[in-house]
């Protein structure tokens, strides 16, 4: 479980701390270290890292050559990347790297929100958290490559929460009456979202 102080102290602030500590159980590792390593759509089994030394050997050995992923996030190494000394080792730095993954996974969010024409309703968001995660694993959406592409910008209005005081938003969300007759338990749905997650598609062949 992602510890809620680190989510605060530096998850995108775009994104609901439900939401970040989702996409970390979805499509990340609890381990730091953790380097995933993909050529031709086939893992690569490498050495369980040690310390962020031996973890940034692994990157560097492989980044160029195929898919790497790293860190809490599992986020892309090589995406933005011209020179292997660019690799820096806050990859493998818990706050760095989930800095980076969420403002990279908030990218993706956006991307694909455009493409569904931006709703507003929170129903649709499920959908879109789905194709969000598939993209992140694949790099992929609707041909796009999501890590390359321009931020499309915006709020991310689906969640309907103000960035300015998330755990006071998320008092007032909660304690607040549902919306509609149809969703009576609208704020219970916050956190319980990932239920409902579609993950036959998480663990299959990527």
């Amino acid at each position: 479980m992602l510890d809620a102080a680190l989510i605060k102290e530096c998850a995108d602030p775009s994104l609901k701390p439900a939401i970040v500590a989702q996409f970390v159980a979805s499509a990340g590792s609890d381990d730091p270290l953790a380097v995933t390593v993909k050529a031709g759509g086939r893992l690569i089994l490498v050495p369980k890292a040690a310390s962020a030394e031996e973890a940034m050997a692994i990157v560097r050995q492989y980044a160029g050559q195929a898919v790497v992923r790293v860190g809490l996030t599992q986020f892309p190494a090589g995406v933005g990347v011209k020179e292997l000394a660019e690799l820096k080792p806050d990859l493998v730095d818990p706050c760095q790297n989930l800095r980076r993954g969420t403002a990279m996974f908030a990218k993706v969010l956006r991307i694909i929100a455009k493409w569904y024409g931006n709703p507003t309703s929170k129903d649709v968001f499920p959908q879109i958290f789905d194709d969000a995660i598939y993209a992140w694993k694949t790099g992929e959406f609707e041909g796009v490559g999501v890590f390359q592409a321009e931020d499309s910008g915006g709020a991310l209005a689906n969640q309907k929460e103000p960035q300015a005081d998330k755990s006071e938003a998320d008092t007032i969300d909660a304690g607040a009456p549902p919306q509609t007759e149809a969703e009576p338990s609208d704020e219970k749905k916050i956190g319980t979202a990932g239920m409902r997650i579609d993950l036959s598609r998480v663990g299959g062949p990527q």
